[in-house]
């Protein structure tokens, strides 16, 4: 144990300064520790990998993850350099092929999708088609069924004829009948959503993800594009997961570059030009528009900032 305890003191030094690092969870008896499983990894590495990304924050299934990449990354490298880091998809076991060679592949997107608008009624779409926002999200959320057939109607009516696209947030069966360009699905709203209608019926799809583990299971799906996040902390939805942070989103983004993707989760025209350097193709924001005094100079100005 005294190698696997070295070499994982080695990785978490050479990236202590990389912003990867959030603190650790205290764990109690109703909250358990990650489990780190010695006997069934493949070598020393994978488990160092685990080790040191427990140590790092990552949650379980995420270091589990990255120590399997660890390992490959080690053995296809010929050696091991505690200052690289996984960042290439066969180190993960992303998909070997590409989208065009994928039957199964949801309709392609733009790879950049600029500023993307989440709002949360059909008036704020329509006045995010006036201000010329490349795309935008309807998160609604209502029981009243009539209402929300209504408002996606009226959002895919904004936007008929102009420049922006449009997601719908959660409900695919009533974005489908409108005929709406998308989909937005969170991961525990996959297993309960028909991708096979939505990929059928011709819809783009795309899917949120909080990590490595989340990114490597969304890829078995060829979605349209893949949002990560949440990058920074934000009051608007629970999240399971603690905020990712720039360091993260660098990495993540890396990695999964062969995607459209979506930086979300907190960003504010203070942080939205970091976030635009991490090679992401869209950042979508919230409260940085809704709240702001003249939310179409609030548009421009976050374009402006997103600008590399």
């Amino acid at each position: 144990m005294s190698l696997v305890r070295d070499l994982a003191d080695q990785i978490v030094a050479a990236h202590r300064t990389d912003d990867l690092c959030i603190p650790i969870p205290k764990f109690s008896l109703t909250s358990l520790p990650p489990k780190i499983d010695n006997e069934h990894v493949s070598d020393h590495y994978e488990l160092a990998g685990v080790l040191a990304a427990v140590e790092m924050g990552f949650i379980e299934k995420d270091a589990l993850v990255l120590g399997k990449a660890w390992s490959r990354m080690v053995n296809h490298d010929g050696g091991f350099n505690p200052f690289h880091w996984p960042s290439r998809p066969e180190q993960f076991d992303l998909l070997p092929w590409t989208r065009n060679m994928n039957p199964n592949a949801f309709a392609e997107c733009p790879k950049r999708l600029g500023l993307y608008a989440v709002m949360p009624d059909a008036d704020w779409v329509k006045r995010m088609v006036e201000a010329e926002v490349p795309t935008v999200q309807l998160r609604l959320k209502s029981e009243d069924k009539s209402k929300l057939k209504k408002q996606i109607a009226q959002s895919v009516a904004a936007v008929k004829d102009s420049k922006t696209l449009l997601f719908i947030n959660d409900y695919w069966q009533e974005a489908i009948e409108a005929g709406a360009y998308g989909v937005h699905l969170g991961q525990e709203d996959m297993a309960a959503a028909n991708l096979e209608a939505i990929r059928v019926a011709g819809l783009r799809l795309g899917l949120s993800t909080h990590g490595y583990a989340e990114m490597v299971y969304a890829d078995r799906f060829c979605p349209s594009y893949i949002a990560m996040g949440a990058v920074f902390p934000t009051n608007l939805k629970k999240m399971a997961t603690a905020p990712q942070g720039l360091g993260r989103l660098y990495k993540y983004a890396k990695l999964m570059s062969h995607y459209p993707l979506v930086a979300i989760g907190g960003v504010d025209e203070g942080s939205i030009h970091a976030v635009a350097q991490s090679g992401v193709g869209s950042v979508a924001v919230v409260r940085a528009i809704t709240e702001a005094t003249d939310p179409k100079a609030a548009v421009k100005q976050l374009q402006e900032l997103m600008k590399t």
